[in-house]
């Protein structure tokens, strides 16, 4: 059945808003009744979204505005500070965990090349469960919000490099052209970011900051406009947008902006949890479960433990170590935009794809209901845990 865009936000938004009336009743995670229901009225179960490409590509637009509202409440100089500490612990991180998605890669019998890309997809951890389950008053005051934004920084700088590699390959050729382009245009954008800024839009904030709507426009357009710049710079749309943030920051009005954007970006993650659910295929889930299965318990299991041992040798506390390892303990979205590019290059078979979708999917939901019950966040079902 064809559905028209209005039907399909129709859809989306009141099974969502039923789905999720019925999770609080029943003290679930609100996340798992958005991805459930995106399966439930996906084209691989009824039927009755055939547009999930479209939602899809808008719910990108909530994970650029998360990555701009975390650039507005970053200062400069605190992000300096906390990637020198961080950028070890992502280093090593990233490399275990790239070992032990290759491992079973191998093990279930996959090529090398989707070994490979299995060991991509392992690397990295949501920054939407990561960012939206942690408290504001932690992201924003914090040693752990700073240190949680500087390892999730750091990890997408990795996937970008990775996302970048496989744009530059395909089975047959490799090209160095776009990762030239993107490792000048990275310092280049920052650049000139940082100039507009002070030269053009503070003076012009400053000016009209009586009128909300524009402030809020001006915001708006900022963050597309660097998103937008560097997604055509081989860079991507959410580093375009993060730069964008960082270089607002210092603004005494960026915090007015970040509160004004936020029912905005909710708005598109409903989008891109609803999305994540309709685009699985389920016929495939029986030759890929054991699979992904596996893939999920290992990356659950391993996460927690080596962000904690890494923390600790860094000498954080005990609890912010098990805090801060649980809320990274899921594979990342940036795993199903490497393998979705994958696919398309052709280094990937649908299977193998089909088994990263499933296990980032697995993480999700379990990471965010460990997170949900046993730890302080903003969607808490207990409210001793409940920190808005």
């Amino acid at each position: 059945m064809e559905t028209h865009l209005f039907d399909t936000f129709f859809l989306v938004f009141c099974s969502a808003a039923a789905a999720a009336t019925a999770a609080l009743f029943t003290r679930q995670p609100l996340l798992i009744a958005y991805i459930g229901m995106g399966v439930l009225f996906g084209p691989h179960a009824l039927g009755l979204i055939d547009q999930v490409d479209a939602v899809a590509e808008m719910s990108h637009i909530g994970i650029i505005f998360l990555l701009f509202l975390l650039g507005l409440d970053m200062q400069p100089s605190a992000l300096f500070a906390v990637l020198r500490k961080a950028t070890s612990i992502a280093l090593i991180s990233c490399a275990a965990f790239a070992l032990t998605g290759y491992g079973i890669a191998v093990l279930f019998g996959f090529s090398q090349t989707e070994a490979l890309i299995f060991a991509m997809a392992s690397m990295f951890s949501s920054t939407i469960i990561g960012i939206k389950l942690l408290p504001t008053t932690v992201l924003h005051h914090r040693h752990t919000g700073e240190m949680m934004v500087g390892l999730l920084l750091i990890q997408d700088f990795i996937a970008i490099f990775c996302l970048l590699v496989l744009l530059c390959g395909s089975s047959s050729h490799f090209e160095f052209k776009p990762l030239l382009l993107a490792l000048i245009a990275l310092p280049a954008l920052a650049g000139m970011a940082l100039v507009t800024v002070r030269y053009v839009l503070l003076p012009l904030l400053m000016r009209f900051d009586r009128f909300h709507e524009y402030v809020f426009l001006v915001a708006i357009g900022w963050c597309l406009s660097l998103a937008f710049i560097a997604e055509h710079c081989y860079l991507s749309a959410e580093i375009g947008a993060f730069i964008a943030g960082i270089t607002l920051a210092t603004s005494p009005i960026s915090q007015y902006i970040a509160l004004s954007l936020k029912p905005l970006r909710d708005f598109f993650l409903i989008l891109f949890f609803f999305a994540l659910g309709a685009q699985l295929n389920i016929a495939l889930l029986g030759d890929v479960i054991l699979a992904a299965l596996v893939f999920a318990v290992a990356m659950l299991v391993l996460k927690p433990l080596v962000f904690y041992a890494l923390l600790r040798r860094q000498s954080e506390r005990r609890a912010l170590a098990w805090d801060m390892g649980f809320r990274l303990g899921q594979i990342s979205e940036f795993s199903l935009l490497i393998a979705l590019l994958a696919v398309q290059q052709g280094l990937l078979g649908e299977r193998a794809s089909v088994v990263i979708q499933t296990a980032a999917i697995m993480t999700f939901l379990v990471s965010s209901y460990i997170v949900i019950l046993k730890f302080p966040n903003p969607i808490a079902i207990d409210p001793k845990l409940r920190r808005d």
